[in-house]
């Protein structure tokens, strides 16, 4: 398709928006004349960077943003028609924001390339809450339906179907989409991508599951875990390893398991650095509520075959060839393009310092609860605290996300951390008001 072409298409459209997000992983957006695309794409678009979170001083504060051009997709609403794309920031023509979280995860997989030789295939678990009732007022279940229970009591199967169908107009493909162990929760796979394209993929979905939710008349929310007593919503991340020639490297025949050399490396990179970095894989306070025995998120840091306990898991493949890794312990409310850098980095370090994970995870892993100690380096960090006490101490995260990046990630998660920590709530005037 020709410049003349895309604008004229564009110009049809009701919207033309630039999609980028902040460090959180908060969606961000600019609306944009699909007439000035050849100026945007030359020089970029300007806004203010210090209004963005984590993006730049209000001293310095202007920045650019540049659509990829090769990331149009054009999402068709029940009201509205939208050409959107993926955005890379810049502190000025030709020199790339170094708080730009996209830049990471770019890098990361140029070095793998490079200097490894690999390539990843990555298919994340997109799990969300589908409630009643109004944004910020009384939460209420949509439903009282659980695994994989059909309609008429699966409430949400109207609304995944829709957002499977906006999906596929734009070009992207689900592999299975169901409801969730949870009440009102909900979960569409789709099929295995390039890194870069899975993180931008889940930018967008996130942005039509948002969307679709609200022509139902329901709110949908990534937040990990919004009722007690409950299970979370996880941000389960499938990844597969192979050389430049397409060679899955991860399995090998006459190994223990079907597990290569490298893939014993490669998870043992992700066991020994995985508290240092959960910090990006459950980025809020109300992620570590979700870490409970029972409840289908990791608590220890190991790995097991086909067990949904342990933090790595191996999937069972009808085919070696498409043996995989499972990462458990991120969940959908962190930073996609961070999280999957981070996930490439821990794996590749694995492989560099030659380490090896060990035995898999016996049975479940919850067992080995029962003799923990308050601060255990064996298990994942249990609080937001715990997380940035580690990622202080971490010299392998700055190296990861970069100097700018880090510093400014861990200002904005301490400043949430002591806001919540100072807080009073409801539940402790209950207890503690009569004393």
């Amino acid at each position: 398709m020709t410049m003349d072409d895309m604008q004229d298409h564009l110009r049809n459209l009701d919207a033309t928006k630039i999609f980028f997000t902040d460090l959180n992983g908060r969606l961000m957006s600019l609306p944009v004349n699909p007439a000035h695309l050849p100026a945007i794409l030359r020089d970029g678009i300007g806004f203010d960077g210090s209004s963005i979170a984590g993006m730049a001083r209000v001293d310095n504060s202007d920045r650019q943003l540049f659509p990829d051009i090769d990331s149009l997709r054009i999402i068709t609403f029940k009201e509205q028609t939208l050409g959107c794309f993926i955005g890379r920031i810049f502190n000025e023509r030709g020199l790339r924001s170094q708080a730009d979280p996209r830049a990471v995860l770019e890098r990361v997989i140029e070095e793998a390339e490079k200097e490894y030789g690999y390539r990843f295939l990555l298919g994340p678990e997109h799990e969300f809450f589908l409630l009643s009732g109004d944004e910020f007022g009384e939460k209420k279940h949509s439903d009282e339906a659980g695994y994989f229970v059909a309609t008429p009591h699966d409430k949400g199967e109207r609304v995944r179907n829709r957002i499977i169908a906006i999906l596929a107009q734009c070009g992207i493909e689900f592999e299975k989409a169901h409801h969730e162990v949870t009440p009102s929760q909900h979960e569409i796979n789709l099929v295995p991508t390039r890194p870069l394209d899975a993180a931008d993929r889940t930018v967008i979905f996130n942005h039509i599951t948002h969307q679709v939710a609200r022509e139902f008349g329901y709110y949908a929310t990534f937040m990990p875990k919004p009722f007690d007593n409950q299970n979370r919503s996880a941000f389960h991340i499938h990844l597969s390893m192979s050389d430049l020639d397409g060679n899955n490297v991860f399995y090998d025949a006459d190994q223990e398991y079907g597990l290569s050399t490298t893939a014993r490396q490669f998870i043992g990179g992700i066991i020994k650095y995985g508290r240092e970095t959960s910090l990006v894989m459950a980025s809020t306070f109300n992620s570590y509520k979700a870490y409970v025995v029972e409840r289908e998120a990791p608590v220890i840091r190991g790995w097991g075959l086909k067990n949904r306990s342990s933090m790595v898991r191996i999937p069972y493949a009808v085919n070696p060839q498409s043996t995989r890794i499972e990462l458990r312990n991120p969940d959908p409310c962190g930073n996609p393009y961070l999280q999957m850098a981070t996930l490439i980095a821990m794996g590749l370090r694995g492989i560099e310092e030659k380490l090896d994970c060990g035995r898999p995870d016996r049975g479940s892993a919850y067992g080995y609860m029962r003799n923990h100690r308050i601060w255990d380096q064996r298990l994942l960090p249990k609080s937001m605290f715990e997380a940035l006490v580690e990622a202080e101490r971490s010299k392998f995260l700055p190296e990861v996300l970069g100097k700018r990046i880090y510093d400014s990630y861990m200002a904005l998660k301490t400043a949430d951390w002591e806001e919540h920590r100072t807080h009073v709530t409801p539940r402790e005037w209950e207890r503690y008001l009569g004393n």
